[in-house]
This record gives structure tokens, C-alpha cells and sequence, in this order.
């Protein structure tokens, strides 16, 4: 038998939580043909040979939560995250670019995007008319979504809060159903935001019926993290079990230091519920900071009817706004203390000079209090300000790594520094997050096993969307693979200096096709759309 490629002597991993082997790996095509013990696969039988002795092969890692939507626009390559080992990217938190239509107000994307993208995003009616210019584009990452709660939510209602109509939720159901036919792994709110923040729990449930119709997942940001997570929590349960569907928990942590004993409950309330016989899982970024915009800090109320930037120039407005964040309210989950609040996404030129300082030193810079600076900055920019909250436990963090039903993801898009440093810093998980949990929390600390933080990162993902040909060292399947030296592999992005590659990732495949090579990307574009059992069932 010929193949295409050979990886002889690696350390093999295979992604199912097995000890790990000396083997041979070949490739043919795009799939896996054979593994044998070390030594065993003749190399006159491969068109190429790579020697890996020393080094560990695995599954390519499967990124639950990517935001990779814009800069996948920009730049197909998706770099941040092949160097990390990334082959898969699974979109849709909250938003999509598709589809188009009904109640959503026309939106502009990033400005690092090309100008030709927003022109042709009004002309994507379903989910999958946006995932066929992605593999048109060209990808180097395999690429995937859910379909965005808050896009479901505008589409219908636009930015009405309050309760859907019947004839509101027909277009849902009808909406819904298209993208699960296209391939949408299920459906993602993000609860703590505007507009998926509108939907109360009766309507996600009515949603979330389609989407067990079609076998897919409800997969959510919770609707608290902080004073009400426990709340939270049970909410997604109740969702879960009511439309009769797995759950799925995005980026599982506490905020706010009074808040952090509470993730202990919320590990023994899931861990009740799976022997119950519930599916329930969580995935986790390996960092004590979160990142979203500035405008998490206001109510959400804010946001109704649009015009958010525009209302916070009107002084009632403000005086609402203060009087409900200063209040004892535990419904509002943006209390967080001005000096663990780092703001970076400016755009506008008199603002640079905030970049990367904390929010009580900017309001100290500003003359003012740290509110009235948040007000006005926001109004400036015209813009949710990207922002760092650094808000969370370690202790936590390793505990909730730990649990052998979170996987690993990013919850960031894939960047290149050479273009990403013009338009600012980003949270460094966009450049280390599986690194630095095979660096950190593996080589160093020895929280996880080699195996089980492997398999966190690829065959339970691969499980979870349905990818059975993927995210395993298994003949016929999908060859999406990275090799990387354990003994050097680390993140070195930082907070303070976010744009930086991280190390140790060699080579990397993609459907069999080799993106890394030597630590270098080979400006191959071999992605292909994975898509949800819904997709399947309507194609046969």
C-alpha cells in the first residue's frame, strides 16, 4: 500500500484519554490509512517521511467557542490558532453573519475587515450561505458554527425586549430549522448580553424543541457568572431537560471574588444532574481574566430599540443607569471594582492613551469617577470597547480544568500579529490557550495528565458536535493532526503584550494537507465545513 505521508516514531496521543505509544502514523488522501508500532511502516511505502522521534502526536484540537468569524474574513490562515494546534473551529456565540434578514438592523463588521465582506453578507439568507463563502474564501482551520441565540432573537423581534409573539416565534422555529438543515451545531445564547438577554426561558425552550428535532445542542453563556450563577445554572438545566437536549456550558467560571465558593456548588450541581442522567458539559479558557466589551457593565435595558451609544449622551439616561449599578440590584451582574477592569479596544486616536491601563486609573487620568468615565468613553468611541476582566479564581480555574466533562477552548478569534497589532491588543487567548494548558497546567503544575488534557481538546469536543471522524488517531479518520515538543511547548502572549505566536507546535494537518511546517504556516487553505447530525439527516 503507498501513502502520501509518513510520521514515523512519534509519541502517539490518540485522543481518546488511552496511554500514549511509540508509533508510526500514515497518511493517504485526507484520512489516517495506518498506525503501527514504532518502526513498523517501511518508509519506501510514503511519497514523504517525517522522523518525529521525541515528540508527541495528537488529534488536531477542536475549538468549541472561536471567534473567528471576522478575522477568518481577513485572513483564512487563521495563524493564532494553527501555532496552537487548533484544525477545527466551532463558531456562533450569541452571533452570526447569517442570516440575513427580517427585524436585524444592517451592521458593519471589524475594521480589519475588507470592505467587500459587509456588501456581501446582506445577500446570506441561511446560515449556510455564510460557511460556503467561508470555504470559498479559503480556510486553513475546518470551520463550523451554531447558530447565534441573539441573531435568532433581532431576526424576529429586533431589539424589542419583552416577550416574543406566536407569530415571532413561528419565524424562529422556521429560521432555526433551516440553519440545523445547514449544517448549525445547535443554538447559542449568550445570556448576560442584548438581545439574547430579551429571550426569558420559555422561548429558548420553544427554540431549543427544533433544534432536539434535529439532534443538535443547546449550548450557552450563562445568564449569570456572578451573584446569580447558581441561578444561572439551573436555568440551563431546566432548558436542557425541557426540550429534551444536551447542554453545553460556555467558558465555565465564577466572577467576583465573593462570588468564587460558588463554582464548588456548581461542579457538585452538574455532576448531580449527569448521574441523574442529564447531558450536561462545560468547556473552559485557562485564564483568570474574561473578555468582552465595555457595555457588559451597563443593564441591559440600555441596548432596547438600538441607539445605545447615542443614549448614553442623555443625562436621565445616565442617572437611571448610576442609580441601578450603585443599587443593590441582584439582577445586575457588572459590579465589578474600576481598578480589574483593563479596557483595550480603543479606536479612536485621543483615546490611545488609555490602552492597557486599568478603568480606575483612566477615570484618575480623566478627572472623573470610574462610571461617568465608562459613559463617556462609550459614547466616544461609538463602540462596545473590547475590555479585560480579571475576575476570576485560579484555584477555581484548575478545579474546573480538572473535571472530566470540560473541554478546552478559546473563546477568541485566530490573529496574525504582523496585521492584528495595528488594530490593538486582544486577550492573550487568542495566542496561548492550549499551549499554555500543555505548558502550565500539564509539564509544570501536573494538573492534568498529558492524555486526559489531550483529550479535552479534541475527542470530547469531536464527541460533543457529533465529529466522529475527527478528534482521534484512528484509521479512516479525518487527518487532522499536530505534532509538538512537550518539553518547550508554552504561551507567550501576555496581557500587557498580547501579540505573540506561541511555540512548540511543529507541524500541523489538516485533512491530511501539512499548514505548519517547522513552526512556519504554509499558506495552505485545506478547511472544509464540518456540519451538525441535523445536516446529515436532511441529506439523505
Amino acid at each position: 500500500m503507498r501513502f502520501d505521508q509518513l510520521i514515523r516514531k512519534a509519541k502517539v496521543v490518540d485522543g481518546c484519554g488511552n496511554p500514549w505509544f511509540y508509533g508510526d502514523v500514515a497518511i493517504a488522501g485526507e484520512k489516517i490509512a495506518a498506525i503501527t508500532p514504532a518502526g513498523q511502516l517501511s518508509t519506501r511505502e510514503a511519497r514523504e517521511v517525517l522522523e518525529a522521534e521525541g515528540r508527541v502526536l495528537a488529534p488536531g484540537f477542536i475549538d468549541i467557542l472561536s471567534h473567528s468569524i471576522q478575522p477568518l474574513m481577513r485572513d483564512g490562515r487563521c495563524l493564532s490558532k494553527i501555532t496552537q494546534g487548533v484544525t477545527t473551529e466551532i463558531m456562533g456565540e450569541a452571533w452570526t453573519p447569517a442570516p440575513q434578514g427580517g427585524h436585524i438592523a444592517p451592521r458593519k463588521l471589524a475594521p480589519y475587515v475588507p470592505e467587500a465582506w459587509n456588501e456581501r453578507m446582506k445577500t446570506w439568507e441561511r446560515l449556510g450561505d455564510w460557511l460556503e463563502a467561508m470555504l470559498e474564501h479559503g480556510v486553513s482551520p475546518n470551520v463550523g458554527s451554531f447558530l447565534g441565540g441573539g441573531t435568532l432573537r433581532e431576526y424576529a423581534c429586533g431589539m424589542r425586549m419583552g416577550k416574543a409573539g406566536r407569530d415571532e416565534l413561528e419565524a424562529m422555529r422556521r429560521v432555526v430549522r433551516e440553519a440545523m438543515e445547514d449544517g448549525a451545531f445547535g443554538v447559542s445564547y449568550a445570556l448576560i448580553y442584548p438581545p439574547d438577554d430579551y429571550a426569558d426561558t420559555e422561548e429558548i425552550v420553544e427554540v431549543c424543541k427544533v433544534v432536539a428535532e434535529h439532534g443538535g445542542l443547546y449550548i450557552t453563556h450563562l445568564r449569570s457568572e456572578s451573584d446569580r450563577l447558581l441561578e444561572a445554572v439551573e436555568e440551563a438545566l431546566e432548558i436542557g431537560r425541557r426540550a429534551k437536549l444536551p447542554v453545553q456550558i460556555y467558558h465555565l467560571k465564577a466572577s467576583r471574588e465573593d462570588n468564587w465558593p460558588k463554582m464548588a456548588q456548581v461542579i457538585a450541581r452538574i455532576n448531580q444532574a449527569r448521574k441523574a442522567g442529564q447531558d450536561v458539559s462545560a468547556d473552559v479558557y485557562p485564564y483568570t481574566a474574561s473578555g468582552t466589551g465595555l457595555t457588559a457593565m451597563l443593564p441591559n435595558w440600555v441596548a432596547e430599540g438600538g441607539g445605545l451609544y447615542e443614549k448614553l449622551r442623555e443625562p436621565g439616561v445616565r442617572a437611571r443607569i448610576r442609580a441601578e449599578l450603585e443599587g443593590p440590584n441582584p439582577n445586575v451582574d457588572t459590579r465589578s471594582r474600576a481598578e480589574h477592569v483593563m479596557p483595550v479596544g480603543f479606536q479612536r486616536p485621543e483615546n490611545q492613551v488609555y490602552v492597557g491601563k486599568r478603568l480606575s486609573e483612566i477615570a484618575a487620568m480623566r478627572g472623573q469617577d470610574w462610571l461617568e468615565a465608562v459613559f463617556d468613553l462609550l459614547a466616544s468611541e461609538g463602540q462596545r470597547i473590547s475590555t479585560i476582566y480579571f475576575s476570576m479564581s485560579e484555584d477555581n480555574l484548575r478545579l474546573e480544568l480538572s473535571q472530566p466533562w470540560t473541554m478546552v477552548s478559546t473563546d477568541a478569534g485566530g490573529f496574525d500579529p504582523e496585521w492584528a497589532s495595528a488594530y490593538g491588543p486582544v486577550h492573550p487567548r487568542a495566542y496561548g490557550s492550549y499551549p499554555r494548558v500543555l505548558g502550565r497546567y500539564v509539564r509544570e503544575e501536573g494538573v492534568l495528565s498529558l492524555e486526559e488534557a489531550v483529550r479535552k481538546m479534541s475527542s470530547l469536543p469531536a464527541n460533543r458536535l457529533s465529529l466522529f471522524d475527527r478528534g482521534r488517531i484512528a484509521p479512516g479518520c479525518k487527518a487532522d493532526l499536530v505534532l509538538f515538543d512537550p518539553d518547550i511547548i508554552s504561551d507567550r502572549a501576555t496581557f500587557e503584550d498580547p501579540h505573540q505566536l506561541s511555540v512548540g507546535v511543529q507541524e500541523v494537518w489538516v485533512n491530511g494537507v501539512r499548514v505548519l511546517e517547522g513552526g512556519q504556516h504554509t499558506g495552505a487553505t485545506p478547511g472544509q465545513v464540518v456540519r451538525g447530525p441535523g445536516w446529515r439527516s436532511a441529506a439523505n
